[in-house]
């Protein structure tokens, strides 16, 4: 039988799960190899250099920039404040002075008498990795970070924005496909992953998040109230890093959708529970899933899963991760062998695919994806 490769969404429902945190540079490890941790505890800390700030010191001074060095009222490498006096010159026979102060928090970092600038550094930025889920340590990079180990539930979805996060699961609707307007936002959310059906309307996230919900995880979310939230439109190539209160998490994709029955399932099980959740998304290289995870810690290992991802095979249902179909679900029903030519000119693989209103559409096997147990 015809196949073919692709990558796959996970909904899993007892899986090893790892996860690698490191700090963007050299700092140090706060935790021991086979330590057990929470999601929220720090495994690892650096510094960030602070921002660099200059000062035109011979301009404020009105002296000729070599005498910047022996008009300074402190030393290079001094820590300094906001509104300190960093230099003096006097004028008239001394009976006019004229000050140079800083106007931040720092160090004096260098005193140029060439440019007659002074080079100030605001103080080193703190930088915090946390754990992100409960787990075990199983690796330690020294000065860097670590990987964490845990068995649990394993949700994917196909698009997401806001970064990690961690709360209590509480779900607002008994069916996949029941949409969550403001009516559906009420009681104790704060601290609260909430669970929706096919769609959460815009007011009813931004209620959601101005009440203190960690995440909301929903079939769909319209594409213009994504634009309303933001402020911008967002692509599909790399997120995670928005200003938002809340995290979203779409497991079927733009508009309303009806969220996967298993996965409904699995979340509704989950209810009261303790999860992780992170709204990065990037579909292009170094593929990233917005994802849920439900630890269990009652289980203490699973069966190892190989590493070789499984074919696509007629029959198979794949969902769909470029437009015009973007998010759609279908079933694959051919798989030619033959390279095609598509409207741009390029001859790629393709397959069919029928869609849930049984149209039959033929698309590059680059823009699906498998959907894995």
């Amino acid at each position: 039988m015809a196949h073919s490769y692709t990558p796959g969404l996970r909904v899993a429902r007892l899986t090893v799960i790892r996860r690698e945190r490191r700090l963007p540079l050299r700092g140090s490890v706060s935790v021991k190899l086979g330590d057990k941790i929470t999601a929220r505890q720090v495994v690892a800390q650096t510094q960030l250099p602070g921002n660099v700030q200059s000062v035109n010191a011979a301009g404020m001074l009105s002296i000729p920039p070599e005498e910047v060095p022996g008009a300074l009222t402190v030393k290079v490498g001094d820590a300094i404040t906001k509104g300190q006096i960093l230099g003096v010159s006097k004028s008239f026979f001394g009976l006019f002075k004229t000050n140079c102060e800083s106007p931040i928090d720092g160090i004096l970092e260098n005193a140029s008498p060439v440019t007659g600038q002074l080079i100030l550094r605001e103080p080193p930025i703190p930088v915090e990795v946390h754990a992100y889920i409960d787990g075990k340590v199983i690796e330690l990079f020294p000065e860097e970070g670590v990987v964490v180990e845990a068995f649990g539930s394993l949700i994917q979805g196909i698009f997401g924005i806001g970064g990690e996060r961690h709360g209590i699961i509480r779900m607002l609707v008994k069916s996949p496909d029941e949409v969550v307007d403001e009516a559906k936002i009420s009681g104790d959310v704060a601290g609260k992953i909430l669970i929706g059906g096919s769609l959460i309307t815009l007011p009813a996230f931004r209620k959601a998040m101005t009440m203190g919900a960690t995440a909301v995880v929903v079939g769909g979310f319209n594409n213009s109230d994504l634009k309303a939230l933001l402020g911008y439109e967002q692509g599909v190539a790399i997120t995670g890093h928005e200003d938002i209160a809340s995290t979203l998490v779409l497991t079927e994709g733009f508009g309303k959708i009806a969220m996967a029955q298993r996965t409904f399932d699995l979340l509704r099980e989950s209810d009261g529970k303790g999860a992780s959740v992170s709204g990065a998304t990037q579909i292009r290289a170094g593929v990233i899933r917005p994802e849920v995870i439900i630890p269990n810690p009652s289980v203490t290992s699973v069966p190892e899963q190989s590493t070789e991802v499984a074919s696509i095979e007629i029959g198979d249902f794949v969902r769909i991760i470029r437009q015009p179909y973007f998010g759609k679900i279908g079933k694959v029903t051919l798989l030619p062998s033959e390279l095609q030519q598509l409207e741009t000119g390029a001859k790629v693989r393709v397959l069919e695919l029928e869609l849930d209103d049984t149209k039959r559409v033929i698309l590059p096997r680059a823009n699906i994806e498998r959907i894995e147990e």
